[in-house]
């Protein structure tokens, strides 16, 4: 194993996860890169996070009318999850189906919407756009349950071809108007009134005869279409493999498009029929994927769970905090199951601006400078494992070479180098390390480098 097979590992783990502590790095790369792929993608080899005692330990739960439980619930799995492509996905899948609970304001339904995301997510995209279409959450949020045969609603049917399958200029207003009357009838039972007992779940209803029979011309078919009818016929769309070729290499691979790789992306999402899977596992073992290091701004939820998992902390029901994580993610511009608008959060150099620069600086520091975090610990074990003393540059390439798998440029490095207070020489496996060791962490969490993924 050389250093370069490591840092391909811990990219990997990045992209379709949200990062990795040195031990899991160490045991990805002892099997190798395409067996860890394979593995990443097999996700029902594993089980998913025991939660018996979330509940106990955080009262969240007891809130039904807001979403505070789920994003809580939902960060744990991020960072415990054994099947981390599996909620990376659902993440995906939340910005560009954004749905929000400012206007759905019942937390059972943004909940029941995000379970949906992560059990099809990685499946047949086909399929992921029927459950989406029958989802409570989704039909209120876009009025869908106003879409009736004699006085037709086109949000949904507008949404569905602009933001969730084809993209704007590759259908036509009356490609539109028959999308919008394919659904009508595609409703949900009515949400009873919250007190005494609290909300009450919908439940997607089909009415006959409240759907549009007339015939009606789609993407240059004709026939009497049902709802699952214009899906069947949007999924086979060259637009719609080009859409969701870019939603991926944007999340997975880099914030600026390389036309090229999104075609042989497009071509997997044909040649797979569809299944999120297999085009995954293209991109995973693509040449443009490998060589995409640091090509993306990390959201803020995946700067706070790869902090988080590199200092090895709330991994077990107990640890109190994971609420304030997921509110520490919407300070920093993305609070989870709320996304501003439709169109979902703008990504990219959007996630830093001065406001939101600010938090992720002081949250990097305050994680990768607790001297107790069990990441650290093992950090500085392995450091002195085999060593009596280390120099300060010595230990600041570590950091980034063996566990952060940062590359920092010659001005950043040298910041860092005149920030210093440590001294020139280290002794190993006391407190003189570990006070070196959390000050080099947590100047290299504020560097711009840190900022990518």
């Amino acid at each position: 194993m050389v250093d370069e097979d490591r840092r391909l590992i811990a990219h990997l783990l990045r992209r379709a996860g949200f990062g990795a502590g040195p031990s899991a790095i160490d045991a990805a790369a002892a099997v190798g890169y395409r067996a860890t792929v394979d593995d990443l993608l097999d996700t029902e080899r594993h089980e998913r996070p025991h939660e018996d005692l979330l509940e106990r330990f955080h009262s969240e739960h007891c809130d039904e009318e807001s979403p505070r439980w789920v994003a809580l619930k939902w960060v744990y799995r991020m960072i415990n999850s054994d099947r981390p492509l599996e909620e990376k996905t659902a993440l995906m899948w939340h910005g560009v189906f954004a749905t929000g609970w400012a206007k759905v304001t019942n937390g059972q339904m943004m909940a029941e919407q995000y379970e949906m995301l992560r059990d099809f997510g990685l499946g047949d995209y086909r399929v992921l756009l029927k459950k989406l279409s029958r989802n409570p959450a989704m039909i209120y949020w876009l009025d869908q349950q106003m879409n009736h045969a004699d006085a037709v609603n086109e949000n949904y049917g507008r949404e569905l071809l602009e933001l969730f399958s084809m993209g704007r200029g590759n259908y036509t207003e009356e490609d539109v108007r028959s999308c919008a009357r394919a659904f009508s009838g595609w409703t949900m039972t009515h949400v009873l009134p919250r007190y005494p007992t609290g909300y009450w779940p919908a439940e997607f209803v089909y009415r006959g005869d409240d759907h549009d029979d007339g015939e009606k011309s789609f993407l240059g078919e004709t026939g009497n279409f049902n709802g699952d009818d214009v899906i069947d016929i949007i999924v086979r769309q060259p637009a719609t493999g080009r859409f969701v070729a870019r939603e991926i290499y944007q999340f997975f691979v880099a914030d600026e498009i390389d036309d090229d790789a999104v075609e042989q992306i497009a071509d997997s999402y044909f040649a797979s029929g569809y299944e999120m899977r297999e085009i995954l596992r293209f991109v995973f073992n693509s040449d443009f994927f490998k060589a995409a290091l640091f090509k993306r701004v990390k959201s803020p939820i995946e700067f706070i769970v790869g902090t988080v998992r590199l200092t090895g902390q709330h991994r077990n029901a107990h640890q109190f905090g994971l609420d304030r994580l997921a509110k520490l993610s919407g300070m920093m511009g993305q609070e989870l199951l709320n996304p501003p608008t439709v169109e979902g959060w703008h990504t990219g150099r959007e996630w830093i601006d001065s406001a939101f620069l600010v938090e992720r600086l002081n949250f990097a520091t305050e994680k990768l400078s607790d001297a107790d975090a069990p990441g650290i610990i093992e950090i500085a074990r392995r450091i002195s494992d085999g060593r009596s003393s280390i120099t300060r540059d010595g230990l600041l390439d570590l950091c980034t070479g063996e566990f952060v798998h940062l590359d920092l440029d010659v001005a950043t490095r040298r910041v860092i180098a005149d920030e210093l207070s440590s001294p020139e020489i280290i002794q190993c496996g006391g407190d003189e390390l570990v006070a070196a060791l959390t000050e080099i962490l947590a100047l290299i969490g504020t560097s711009k480098e840190y900022q990518l993924a």
